[in-house]
């Protein structure tokens, strides 16, 4: 790891840098530079209707910047966060579009416990550094060449816990207080829980999500 300035630099002139987040090694570039973006996404293979999350280095940029999250869903992100978990959010101001893919209504965001870039004051467009569908890279050495060689910054981080985020839709979660695991990972659905509240049950007849 060579810092959040060499980081930050490389985001801020339309670079693609490979790093190490708190779960496993991550693809980086500015979210509203569509070339580079469509480099992150020709360097992993990724489909481009498919979504990645906007990563902040800090809550409190995260939470300046959407400014238009009810009161609850505020709550909720300043206790989940910063840890291993993407949160799918109601996004009515259309924000980050390149980010999205198909759904400019949701936005997924993430907040890394990385204080090696707390730093950096620039949000990333993030996706994981693996061919897609693929495994998660848990050391350097497990991100594929191709994207090693392809990057304009690799860094280092060791050997990571090599367990991808948990993510959580919260976009119902302002008016009715509902979360789902869409995807399991770093963090237990039973530790959300006891920060959220165990999610409404569904209707009469119908099986848990």
């Amino acid at each position: 790891m060579t810092g959040a300035a060499p980081f930050e630099r490389c985001i801020r002139r339309g670079g693609v840098a490979v790093f190490p987040a708190d779960t496993v090694y991550g693809l980086a570039c500015a979210p509203d530079d569509r070339a580079a973006v469509e480099r992150l996404y020709a360097l992993k293979g990724r489909a481009s209707h498919k979504p990645a999350a906007v990563m902040f280095f800090s809550l409190e940029a995260a939470l300046a910047e959407l400014g238009e999250l009810g009161p609850r869903t505020h709550a909720a992100l300043e206790r989940l966060l910063p840890g291993g978990v993407t949160l799918l959010l109601a996004n009515p101001a259309r924000r980050y579009p390149l980010a999205c893919g198909a759904d400019p209504a949701t936005l997924g965001l993430r907040v890394p416990a990385l204080p090696a870039l707390r730093a950096v004051r620039v949000p990333v467009l993030q996706s994981s550094a693996n061919a897609a569908g693929a495994r998660d890279a848990r050391r350097l050495a497990d991100v594929p060449e191709a994207i090693r060689a392809g990057a304009d910054l690799v860094l280092d981080g060791g050997e990571l816990p090599g367990t991808p985020s948990t993510v959580l839709d919260l976009r119902s979660y302002e008016a009715a207080g509902a979360w789902t695991v869409l995807r399991a990972g770093a963090v237990p659905a039973e530790a959300v829980g006891t920060v959220l509240g165990p999610p409404p049950a569904p209707p009469s007849g119908e099986p848990p999500p």
